[in-house]
């Protein structure tokens, strides 16, 4: 099973909501938001999906890691939410 798509959804006035979808039809869903910096959340989620597109959905705590620690910036508010949000998709 691979990871094909990460898509994120903004519902105003604050929401955003992340659907990750497998090759073998299955979806999870997460919500990686700060408020009031949504858009900002999104296009931290678009630039980590990279790294996820074409990898075994089920290695959550390997992509957790490899996402926090693969950057050479770490933590932060919106790369941490971006990441929560992923990790809850998974």
């Amino acid at each position: 099973m691979k990871i094909t798509s990460l898509e994120t959804f903004l519902v105003p006035p604050r929401w955003l909501f992340l659907k990750i979808e497998t090759d073998e039809g299955l979806i999870g869903w997460g919500e990686p938001v700060i408020e009031g910096r949504a858009e900002t959340v999104s296009a931290a989620v678009k630039e980590l999906a990279d790294y996820l597109i074409g990898e075994d959905p089920l290695q959550i705590e390997k992509h957790w890691q490899r996402l926090y620690r693969g950057g050479f910036y770490r933590g932060g508010p919106i790369l941490m939410s971006a990441l929560a949000g992923i990790d809850q998709a998974l």
